[in-house]
């Protein structure tokens, strides 16, 4: 099973352009981190192109809230639909089980003992000076946190966070997370 974990940037808020719709954003950077081929890549919206083959190849797609916000934003470039390619959204798996949504940070602490190393609100100051090395940094570690956050769960069935100073377990049911499904997409490329 090819997988691919995932993140989007954005270049603005939603109050900066009227709505809650993530698809009316505006993409800074993607990043990726691809199993098959064990690398961490950057896309600009000018290398796009080169971000559609990878992503169709993929078997599944693996995100932190990625089906709120960053499918959805990130099929307003794709030529096809994403939606078709199998999908793990970790925070969606919290909230199933949890009944609430925790931020990755919190599960990052608790699970990995480390912190991300900036904000979403960060990343779009950053895009408005110019400081675009400092968004794909931040962008990748959020990749790394979001691959090892799924690798652990995939091995322990469960992740960590914090309720105050208790440091409580969320158990996820697992099995099949990697079930492979038959993909439908419209591709971008021949082959």
């Amino acid at each position: 099973m090819r997988k691919i974990v995932f993140d989007i940037e954005t270049k603005n808020t939603f109050q900066e352009v009227g709505s809650n719709n993530p698809a009316d954003l505006d993409i800074s950077v993607v990043c990726v981190y691809d199993y098959a081929t064990d690398r961490y890549d950057s896309y600009l919206e000018k290398d796009f192109k080169n971000l559609w083959p990878i992503i169709e190849k993929a078997d599944m797609l693996i995100g932190f809230n990625s089906e709120h916000f960053d499918t959805p934003l990130l099929n307003k470039y794709y030529p096809g639909d994403l939606i078709k390619i199998k999908s793990l959204d970790l925070l969606k798996e919290i909230k199933n089980s949890l009944g609430r949504r925790i931020k990755l940070d919190t599960i990052a602490e608790a699970t990995l003992g480390k912190k991300k190393i900036g904000h979403g609100l960060e990343a779009i100051a950053w895009w408005k000076k110019g400081e675009i090395d400092k968004i794909i940094k931040y962008c990748l570690e959020d990749v790394k946190i979001t691959r090892e956050i799924y690798e652990y769960a995939l091995k322990n069935g469960s992740l960590k966070y914090k309720d105050g100073n208790e440091l409580k377990e969320i158990k996820l049911d697992t099995t099949d997370w990697e079930k492979e499904e038959a993909v439908s997409i419209t591709h971008t490329l021949p082959f």
